[in-house]
């Protein structure tokens, strides 16, 4: 199930604007990996460009191997990657109800036994199937945030790219997500890419990250070393000290910010 993803020096600009910066980085089949950085350093426009969201200039992005062409993606590439946004509450159409919303992807890719299906979803990200026929107005801002997880499960991809999964949720919620995300990588044997400008979020969920300042990689470590303080660059030793807020509870395996 899980799948390799290889980015070599790539690159897209906007406008004389150089957003990324011949950016390179390998993941591992079933490996978490983390991008931090602050507000605008470009992890979210490699995201983007991995998605065909974004145009890219220059360089190269492949899958397993497999290249990927220009900026235009697939209905065969939208089966292997799945994107989740920032914002439970637009990323979500709001005069859809959550069955709607999980049988159209199903229906864009030709995929049946939907019934079975969007049970599974709703049931593997903790909602259930009372909350098939609800609205996203419904629901709380982490209830949309599962939805919007099991939409992008519904089609079994092999790689998840999230964008700040949690960041627009409350303290307490974020928790409960990371820990369902992590929950479904171990069983389903995903590839994650995640993005955040959290370094405990990304010490919690990833095995390896790269650090990225205004469009490009200025380093690249282990979460090990990240949490001892083995770093080389001083702009990480800065987030670091940015984000001293928060923490890890190894009791539990699960992941709290502090009060």
């Amino acid at each position: 199930m899980s799948a390799t993803l290889e980015i070599d020096d790539l690159s897209v600009v906007y406008d004389e604007f150089h957003a990324l910066k011949e950016v390179s980085i390998i993941v591992e089949g079933g490996e978490s990996f983390g991008l931090v950085g602050e507000s605008g350093s470009g992890k979210s426009t490699l995201l983007r460009a991995v998605a065909g969201l974004a145009p890219i200039s220059g360089g190269a992005i492949s899958i397993d191997g497999e290249a990927l062409k220009g900026s235009k993606r697939s209905k065969t590439f939208y089966r292997r990657v799945q994107m989740v946004f920032q914002d439970p509450y637009g990323s979500l159409h709001p005069r859809q109800t959550i069955d709607r919303l999980l049988l159209e992807p199903l229906a864009i890719h030709g995929i049946g036994e939907s019934e079975r299906r969007i049970a599974r979803a709703l049931d593997e990200v903790g909602l259930g199937n009372g909350f098939r026929f609800r609205y996203p107005h419904q629901l709380s801002g982490g209830q949309r945030q599962r939805v919007a997880i099991a939409r992008a499960l519904i089609v079994e991809p092999s790689i998840l790219l999230l964008d700040e999964p949690t960041s627009a949720l409350d303290a307490s919620v974020q928790a409960e997500v990371l820990n369902l995300l992590e929950q479904i990588r171990r069983d389903r044997k995903l590839t994650f890419v995640m993005v955040s400008h959290d370094l405990g979020v990304v010490t919690h969920m990833c095995e390896r990250l790269a650090v990225m300042r205004n469009g490009a990689v200025v380093e690249r470590l282990s979460s090990q070393d990240l949490a001892r303080g083995a770093v080389q660059e001083d702009y990480t030793r800065n987030l670091m000290i940015a984000s001293k807020g928060f923490r890890q509870s190894v009791k539990g395996n699960l992941f709290k910010p502090l009060k």
